[in-house]
C-alpha cells in the first residue's frame, strides 16, 4: 500500500510542474485524495458491501468535487490534475499511467446493465472537459483534446479532437520539425507556436508551406552543385533575404 502511495506522489511530480514538495502534494491535491478514497470504496464494492462503497464515493465527491463510482477499475499511477467535475462511471476501466484533467466524463450511453462505460488502456491522456461516452476503448498512448466528445474507439498513439472527435493531422518526425523550426526562425515566425498534431487547419497549412520552402531550397542547392560540377555556372536572381523580424525593424 505504501509503495502505491509513493508511486502516486511520484506521478504528481512527473506530470505537474506546479508541485513543490511532498507535504503540499499529500495535503492539497484533491486528485490524489479522490483516488485514495476510491481504493477504499472499490475494496468494499468488491466484497458486496455496495452501500458502504457508495458512501465512501459520496464522501470523496463532497471533499474533492470528483465522482468516481466504486465499481470502476483503476490501475497504477493514475493522475487527476485539478479534478473538479471529473466523473468516472461504474464500468469504466482505467489502465496504468493515465491522466485526466478537470471536467472529464467517462460516461455511459445506455441504461442497460453491463459494460457501458469506456476503457482507457495505459498512458492515456484526456484533456479538460472531454467526454468519453459508451463502452469504447482508447488504446495505449491515446490522446483526447480538451472539450472533445469521443464515441468511437481510438487507436494506439493517436490524438483525437473535436465534436465528434476525429484524428488530427499526422505529426512530423523530429528531423522534419527541426528543419521547419529553422526555416520559421529565418522568416520570423513559428507557425503560431503550435504543434502540427493539434488539428488546426491554418497551422497545418503554414507548416506545409515551411516544409515546401525547405524542400525547394535543398533542391536548388543540389541543382546548382550538379551544374557547377559539369562546368556550367548559373546566375541566380537575387532572392529576398530571409531574416528574423527584429532584423527588419528600422533602427
Amino acid at each position: 500500500m505504501f509503495n502505491q502511495i509513493k508511486e502516486d506522489i511520484a506521478s504528481v511530480f512527473e506530470r505537474d510542474p506546479a508541485a513543490r514538495n511532498t507535504l503540499e502534494v499529500l495535503t492539497l491535491y484533491p486528485g490524489l485524495h479522490a483516488i485514495w478514497l476510491h481504493r477504499v470504496g472499490h475494496w468494499l464494492w468488491q466484497r458486496k458491501l455496495f452501500w458502504l462503497g457508495r458512501s465512501v464515493s459520496h464522501i470523496g465527491r463532497m471533499l474533492t468535487g470528483i465522482e468516481i463510482h466504486p465499481g470502476a477499475t483503476i490501475g497504477k499511477r493514475f493522475f487527476i490534475d485539478h479534478g473538479m467535475g471529473v466523473v468516472v462511471g461504474e464500468t469504466a476501466e482505467i489502465g496504468d499511467d493515465c491522466t485526466l484533467y478537470h471536467g472529464v466524463t467517462l460516461g455511459g450511453t445506455s441504461w442497460q446493465k453491463g459494460k457501458r462505460h469506456p476503457t482507457l488502456k495505459n498512458n492515456v491522456v484526456i484533456g479538460a472537459g472531454a467526454k468519453i461516452l459508451g463502452p469504447i476503448t482508447i488504446e495505449n498512448g491515446g490522446r483526447v483534446g480538451s472539450n472533445s466528445v469521443v464515441t468511437k474507439n481510438v487507436s494506439a498513439d493517436i490524438t483525437v479532437v473535436g465534436i465528434p472527435a476525429h484524428p488530427t493531422q499526422p505529426s512530423k518526425t523530429g528531423s522534419d520539425n527541426a528543419a521547419r523550426e529553422e526555416t520559421a526562425q529565418k522568416i520570423g515566425f513559428a507557425a503560431y507556436g503550435q504543434a502540427t498534431d493539434n488539428g488546426d487547419p491554418v497551422s497545418y497549412s503554414i507548416d506545409s508551406i515551411l516544409d515546401h520552402i525547405q524542400a525547394v531550397d535543398e533542391k536548388m542547392k543540389e541543382i546548382c552543385t550538379s551544374l557547377e560540377k559539369i562546368g556550367t555556372h548559373v546566375d541566380l536572381p537575387d532572392l529576398p533575404h530571409m531574416c528574423k523580424v527584429d532584423d527588419r525593424q528600422p533602427k
